[in-house]
């Protein structure tokens, strides 16, 4: 049965707190897994939420400031070592090459897989399947970051009632889901659009065009909240967003569900960003994020 869901490994920010592990994300998406950001402890966060080095086929960093990434030597030589029989991508800013060369190859092991490096130079497209379109856009922060957005193509949803209508029934249904037509009936007639759904995955930025655009129409929105509204400035100042920034990003993008993560370690408890998103106008389902936790990608309308 396939399974869409996040899987929450970490969500500290810069510094890690007894109950908040640095940052780690797993996307699993139909018989895929794509992780993002695997900062410092990613591993062990693996096995504590059930998530094998078998399970990935993408590894994505936002950007290289260290509860991003310094979790990439582990993991990678973790892939290697359980010998994970198929090809593995791997995607980050080209600007920080130098920092993914250094943690790829952090200590001695052997490379027994496949790790496709692709770099991210610009906003755009980074790999087409038949299952998806993933994207990258450039976001603000003190170091060149990117956030990434995943896009399934639209589909059609057969109604039985045009079949009906139609005479069409038993192994002619296949036939014209198959064909596009049958006997002069096109699919268009017993069937409407179904839409993709759609995933984005936004880290350390100030507000920009890339953080709406990421956020567009999606499903399932994964943004920073480093800061509560109070701080806004320091925010800015860093290169953050806030609880209420978030929230009202989700809100004009008609967002679906919005996870809110990466959260400063000088905030105790997750009730204040849920006020503020509330307070900012976000009416949709919400979840602030803790270690372990898993999200279902939420359900077609």
């Amino acid at each position: 049965m396939s399974v869409r869901e996040l899987v929450v490994l970490g969500t500290a920010s810069q510094v890690p707190t007894r109950h908040r592990n640095h940052n780690g994300y797993l996307l699993r998406w139909d018989g895929e897994g794509i992780l993002f950001d695997p900062g410092e402890g990613t591993q062990r966060q693996m096995l504590r939420a059930g998530v094998a080095a078998h399970d990935l086929n993408r590894i994505c960093v936002t950007h290289f400031h260290g509860d991003h990434s310094l979790g990439l030597a582990g993991v990678i030589q973790r892939i290697n070592l359980d010998r994970v029989p198929h090809e593995i991508t791997a995607h980050y800013p080209r600007s920080g090459k130098r920092f993914f060369d250094r943690l790829r190859y952090a200590t001695a092991y052997r490379e027994t897989v496949g790790l496709t490096e692709v770099p991210v130079d610009a906003d755009g497209v980074l790999a087409t399947t038949p299952a998806y379109t993933f994207e990258a856009r450039r976001l603000s922060h003190p170091v060149e970051s990117f956030g990434y957005r995943l896009v399934e193509p639209d589909g059609r949803r057969i109604l039985p009632e045009r079949l009906a209508a139609h005479g069409i029934k038993g192994p002619d249904v296949g036939r014209i889901q198959r064909e596009g037509s049958l006997d002069g009936v096109p699919l268009e007639a017993v069937s409407e659009v179904r839409r993709g759904q759609r995933f984005a995955f936004v880290m350390d930025t100030r507000l920009c065009e890339g953080v709406h655009a990421l956020a567009e129409g999606c499903d399932l929105l994964v943004i920073e909240s480093t800061f509560l509204d109070d701080d806004e400035a320091l925010a800015v100042e860093h290169g953050h967003l806030t609880a209420g920034q978030a929230a009202r990003v989700a809100r004009d993008a008609g967002v679906r569900h919005l996870v809110l993560t990466h959260f400063s370690q000088r905030y105790t408890g997750p009730e204040e960003f849920e006020r503020q998103a509330r307070a900012a106008g976000f009416e949709g389902e919400l979840t602030v994020a803790h270690d372990l936790l898993r999200v279902p990608v939420p359900k077609r309308r």
